[in-house]
């Protein structure tokens, strides 16, 4: 009688892993099967998820390019400064920073009720941590499910940016999509290790919302230079990942004039927020799980 392997040998299959084998490709790749997981668990709300990442690009550029922006551009001399002295349109200002914004607000929202849900109202977290994948691996995956969303929702926007003819430079311009993505993980990795310390709802969700993610979008240079704000709100934006990551994206979408030094700060204050975040967000998915 032959054995199993035998016999998947003659029939050309591979032979299935033992049960060490298992734990250990869990081990290895653990964070990725969470994300494989994280990402099939989207299709519960892919249209909410497609009607975003379409939907809202669509309406904000046929709104400021036939509104807003035609008033500016129409009673506005000097224009917006870009490469070598010439000026830009309006839209060609605000289209990074509305790419940045996409990826923050996704960050937000997903990076407060989706972990509150994981802890506590469906426990999805608990059911892989009790396999061998590990905490961290159960947070990392949770950051790749999100990274995948938010670049699906980018992408879109900035392909809406080329069709309205919103970005002067495309030969660079699609870089913009991994700088909005570093101010989506900026913004969110610290949110994320605060959310997983949360064991209920009493507004502070709402809050955060209401009194970060809102003065953020206002107050971060992103519907006008963040010189033209009055001091007093313009500590928002020096603070803000979305005022950084903005930075970055006009100067790749049309040479935005800046210095070489603030571009390394951009790119350094954004990459350090993220990995604090993320070891925060470790740590605390690690303690939450173990209890």
């Amino acid at each position: 009688m032959p054995t199993r392997d035998a016999r998947h040998e003659v029939l050309g299959l591979r032979s299935p892993l033992t049960p060490l084998q298992t734990a250990a490709k869990a081990r290895r790749f653990g964070a990725f099967y969470y994300a494989e997981m994280w990402i099939r668990r989207m299709r519960g709300y892919q249209w909410t998820v497609l009607m975003t990442a379409v939907g809202t690009p669509a309406v904000y550029l046929l709104g400021m390019g036939t509104g807003l922006a035609v008033l500016i551009d129409g009673n506005s001399n000097a224009g917006f400064p870009g490469a070598d002295g010439s000026t830009v349109s309006y839209l060609v200002f605000l289209g990074p920073a509305l790419v940045a914004t996409a990826a923050l607000m996704i960050s937000s929202e997903e990076n407060t009720y989706t972990v509150m849900g994981g802890f506590k109202w469906h426990r999805t977290y608990y059911g892989p941590n009790a396999s061998p994948l590990a905490s961290g691996q159960i947070a990392m995956g949770h950051v790749l499910g999100l990274t995948v969303r938010i670049l699906f929702t980018t992408v879109i926007y900035y392909l809406f940016l080329l069709l309205f003819g919103a970005v002067v430079q495309p030969a660079t311009g699609w870089l913009m999509i991994f700088t909005a993505l570093l101010a989506g993980l900026a913004f969110g990795m610290p949110l994320l290790a605060f959310s997983a310390t949360l064991k209920e709802d009493k507004g502070q969700f709402a809050m955060v919302q209401r009194f970060i993610v809102m003065p953020l979008f206002l107050f971060s240079g992103t519907f006008f230079p963040l010189e033209s704000l009055p001091l007093g709100v313009r500590w928002i934006g020096w603070i803000s990942p979305l005022w950084h990551s903005t930075e970055l994206g006009r100067l790749l979408s049309y040479g935005h004039p800046e210095p070489p030094a603030l571009t390394v700060l951009h790119l350094a204050y954004l990459l350090a927020l993220t990995a604090v975040g993320l070891l925060l967000a470790r740590r605390n998915f690690t303690r939450r799980l173990a209890g």
